[in-house]
């Protein structure tokens, strides 16, 4: 049967146009109850049928079996009930479907892999397109009101449908909906409807089930008694009028991880001058949350405030006069020149929050339901949750989720959503910290499995056809040890003409990775595989990432090649780029390379293609500081990990051999030469990488720092500051240029993906190069997928397709691939500093040197070279008196009492690890040398006197 829809819609230039779309309806769409014999058999597909015999938990108000039916607003908001497995025989609308889908991607997102597990048995019902469940709008009817309406005729027609199943199965389907009007209609017309609350407190067996309801009724939002706290948001029509019109700005918040009292906002669109508004106390952060999308308003210019400098937590104790004295705190008086554009938030334009991993801090009130949950990430507010489990999460790390931030509430409302496991354990807090970051880890489903090709899997003579056999090479990788995902090879060879032939030869992933397919969408979300201290979680099925795309030795490998014609003073001469088949001589780690090439008796064909990369290396090095590239510097550690229990025995920062920068040299300039060949090819859809440069102010800190030592660093230009880094030595002090270029990495931006057709500065200012790409690592980064196959279009050997040349498309590519890298880069540093807190468990105290490398209004951040461990010493304690401290921005320096400390200098510090925060343990530094007048190490805790002890000090 077909029906004629017609609507009228705006078109961008504002004229209004009738649309007329069909619509087909039909008889044969089955109602998906196993029991039903009068629907047509479902066809096989995900997920599977209502049960014939419903198998759910017994609910006290409808003992009978039933299946549920639910309308939009409680599957938004009731997603984490719904997931738990005790909830099963589920029917959902495509309605309803529809309706999410359009509202919240990350709930379409988690309803579809509901639906598709077996287990659960949840069913999709086309409603919209089955004859007797489709309705017409009717006059004067909202959208809202026919789709509510559409849901209540799909409830009465399964009801009817249902009777004619045999009477000892005799099903019922249960109307769920937190929509009081919706619920009384339904009442009205026959239908059992029940709230959300309802009917999972009647599921007497799971009592715990009632701590994952999400708070979305306008009961029980605001606190009792509790008076306004903050001011009220203003709708979201007016703050687009408002945004439009320039009287409010619109940016992603970001709170500051140091200090709760304090944020920036991130200001979208053109508006230089004010990129960045500071916000600061609580009424004017305004119950924005991390990463929310608000609408800021500008404070007169006499109202502007500096950035503070002092470290801030909240503990908690959130009365009147303590909040008061902390935001004193911030006030005090600044520079003029040092303050910066303030505002305060005045809406909320989308809310951001996620589930939030944390730990519950048990109220103190006997048999209280309501606690206060404090998550990991020190940027997010404190969440208040009713829980009837308080003593058994106690300890335990748990996800949480926020439901809403009433004005008269100090704190968000949230609901428990489950439990990872004891804090501390590796297994959880490796976890947390994958879920703290976003790092997509489930493993791999069986429908993206099934794009992995068939074993045993060989190189077929389809395809050899298109590709150049350069098996015969001399060709080798050289890699960190224990590698297994090997994305790169090189080879280097005479030519009879006396010139040099250099190849780097990568992995070809997209021979495996079709575009489009679940692998292909899989990967693209994933973005990149992330390296942890003691594990991997990889972009590409280990079948792929392991084994057949690895380029091992002593096996046939397709490989996309990248070959320079040079001469000696390693200039090229030609470029060409082939699909290959290799075969790797050796698997060398960069300490083997490097004996090879030190040694003075081997000369075999491996050795003489690593001495011949290692000279043309160094040309290449040269040549790319001359032009102004940096040699930056970070502290980077490796832990020696007992083999048993994988706890870390050892730790020392990396050694770089002459080898690890031979293939970095290499893998630059092929990636350098592959943007040029996919820039010349499609200017417009070439996926590149840029480094913008910092803006001058970023540099503030590194000149200052490097003035207090009597250096001069120029920052006019890349060139200049390489230059002047060089310079910066100090005979009597040979760290110093170490600690310069460390300092000088934090002044850097962040490396970005973008899409040529999209952008104008394409410049690598850390490279010094005018084009860049990432070409040489497919196995482990998706950019360069992309990037192979722009390239195998380029040289004829693969067709395009139509995403690959839609720059709007690889526009957004680009920005998942710029999160999930930065993201990784997070997890990264967070799995190390947890293995170090792991290392100093053991360890007690201990005395080591340190250089300072900022200073703070009242604390200075140290780093600890042997350990590659960076942290912030304290000189004000809670329940001590607080020391005389002076800070000099300009110079910078702090005075404590009447030692003053300088970035740079030397001390020395106790490390230990402080557990005392089960949450947020942290390895703990205090001074040792230089000495500070009353300020004791841990050793002499117990000196002070009962009156010092008893004398409050605001928490730091």
């Amino acid at each position: 049967m077909l029906k004629s829809r017609t609507f009228l819609k705006r078109t961008r230039a504002g004229a209004v146009v009738k649309v007329v779309r069909e619509h087909y309806l039909r008889d044969d769409i089955p109602c998906g109850a196993d029991a039903c014999r009068l629907c047509p058999p479902r066809s096989a597909g995900p997920g599977a049928g209502l049960e014939a015999q419903p198998s759910g938990a017994a609910s006290s108000l409808c003992p009978g079996p039933h299946y549920l039916l639910l309308d939009t607003n409680l599957l938004l908001h009731q997603i984490d009930i719904l997931e738990d497995p005790v909830i099963k025989n589920v029917i959902i609308l495509q309605t309803v479907l529809q309706e999410v889908k359009n509202r919240s991607a990350p709930v379409y997102k988690r309803i579809r892999d509901v639906i598709q597990t077996p287990e659960k048995h949840f069913y999709s019902f086309t409603n919209e397109h089955h004859r007797e469940t489709y309705i017409e709008q009717k006059q004067g009817e909202s959208s809202n009101d026919r789709n509510d309406r559409a849901i209540r005729v799909a409830v009465k027609w399964y009801n009817e449908h249902l009777k004619e199943i045999e009477d000892e199965k005799k099903i019922q389907v249960i109307f769920l909906t937190n929509d009081r009007s919706n619920k009384e209609k339904a009442l009205e017309e026959g239908i059992i409807a029940y709230t959300c609350e309802e009917y999972i407190k009647s599921l007497t067996a799971h009592p715990d089930l009632v701590d994952r309801l999400a708070c979305v009724s306008d009961e029980g939002k605001e606190i009792e008694s509790g008076k306004i706290i903050f001011p009220e948001h203003i709708p979201l029509s007016k703050l687009q009028q408002g945004i439009k019109s320039g009287v409010y700005l619109q940016g992603t918040y970001r709170a500051s991880r140091d200090n709760y009292l304090e944020a920036t906002v991130w200001v979208h669109g053109d508006a230089e001058e004010n990129k960045e508004i500071i916000i600061q106390g609580l009424k004017h952060l305004n119950r924005a949350v991390h990463e929310d999308i608000v609408a800021v308003e500008l404070l007169a210019k006499d109202e502007w405030v500096a950035p503070s400098s002092v470290v801030l937590q909240d503990d908690g104790q959130n009365e009147d006069d303590i909040e008061e004295e902390k935001e004193n705190i911030l006030k005090s008086a600044v520079n003029k020149d040092m303050r910066r554009p303030t505002g305060k938030v005045v809406g909320i334009i989308k809310r951001n929050w996620r589930p939030f991993c944390g730990m519950l801090s048990k109220s103190e009130i006997k048999e209280a339901r309501r606690h206060l949950f404090t998550p990991a990430d020190r940027r997010i507010p404190r969440i208040r949750i009713e829980t009837r489990q308080a003593d058994t999460l106690e300890g335990q790390r748990i996800i949480v989720a926020i439901d809403g931030w009433p004005r008269n509430s100090r704190y968000p409302n949230g609901h428990f959503v489950k439990s990872l496991g004891n804090a501390g354990d590796k297994e959880t807090e490796t976890e947390v910290l994958l879920l703290e970051h976003d790092v997509p880890h489930q493993p791999f489903s069986q429908n993206v499995l099934s794009f992995l090709p068939k074993m045993p899997w060989s190189i077929t003579e389809q395809d050899m056809k298109c590709r150049e056999d350069l098996r015969h090479l001399c060709v080798c990788s050289v890699d960190p040890p224990g590698c297994t995902d090997i994305d790169d090879a090189l080879h280097c060879r005479e030519l009879e003409n006396g010139n040099i032939e250099v190849g780097v030869h990568i992995a070809d992933v997209s021979h495996f990775i079709r575009p489009g397919n679940a692998l292909d969408e899989e990967s693209a979300k994933r973005g990149t595989t992330v390296y942890l201290c003691e594990k991997r979680i990889d972009m590409v099925p280990e079948l792929l990432s392991s084994n057949l795309c690895s380029l091992r030795s002593n096996v046939d490998r397709l490989a996309f090649s990248c070959i320079w014609e040079m001469n000696h003073k390693a200039e090229i001469l030609k470029t060409r780029f082939t699909k290959s088949i290799i075969n790797s001589k050796a698997s060398l780690t960069y300490a083997e390379a490097q004996m090879r090439i030190d040694s003075a008796t081997m000369n075999d064909d491996i050795t003489t293609s690593l001495r011949g990369l290692n000279k043309l290396a160094k040309i290449l090095k040269k040549k790319r500081i001359d032009k102004g590239a940096l040699t930056l510097s970070s502290p980077e550690v490796r832990f020696h990990m007992d083999s048993e229990t994988h706890d870390p025995i050892d730790l020392q920062t990396k050694e770089l051999k002459e080898t690890n920068s031979m293939v970095e040299e290499f893998m630059l300039l092929a990636n350098v030469s592959v943007a040029q060949k996919i820039y010349e090819e499609f200017p417009e859809f070439a996926l590149l990488r840029k480094h913008p440069a910092p803006p001058p102010s970023n540099y503030d800190i590194l000149v200052k720092a490097a003035k207090s030592k009597h250096l001069e660093i120029k920052t006019d230009c890349a060139k200049a500051l390489a230059e002047s880094l060089d310079k910066a030595e100090s005979p009597t002090f040979p760290y110093l240029n170490t600690l310069l270029r460390i300092l000088t990495t934090r002044c850097m931006m962040q490396a970005v993906y973008f899409c040529s057709g999209m952008d104008n500065d394409f410049h690598h200012y850390g490279l010094a190069s005018p084009i860049y790409t990432h070409f040489t690592s497919p196995i482990r980064r998706y950019a360069d997928i992309i990037v192979h196959r722009l390239l195998a279009v380029a040289v004829g050997a693969d067709i395009t397709y139509p995403e690959l040349t839609d720059k709007h498309k690889l526009a957004d590519i680009c920005k998942n691939l710029n999160y999930r890298h930065k993201m990784a880069q997070y997890a990264q540093r967070a799995s190390v500093a947890f293995h170090t807190q792991l290392f100093f468990k053991t360890k007690g105290v201990m005395n080591e040197d340190a250089y300072i490398l900022f200073v703070r209004k009242n604390a200075v951040v140290v780093l600890i070279p042997k350990y590659g461990l960076e942290g912030t010493v304290f000189f004000e304690e809670k329940d001590k008196p607080a020391p005389r401290l002076d800070y000099d921005p300009e110079e910078p320096s702090l005075t404590v009492e009447d030692t003053t400390l300088h970035v740079f200098d030397k001390v020395q510090v106790n490390v230990m690890l402080d557990a005392s925060n089960i949450q947020h343990q942290k390895i703990r530094m205090v001074l040792v040398e230089p000495k500070i007048l009353g300020n004791d190490g841990p050793a002499d805790r117990s000196s002070k006197s009962e009156p010092e002890k008893k004398k409050k000090k605001l928490q730091k």
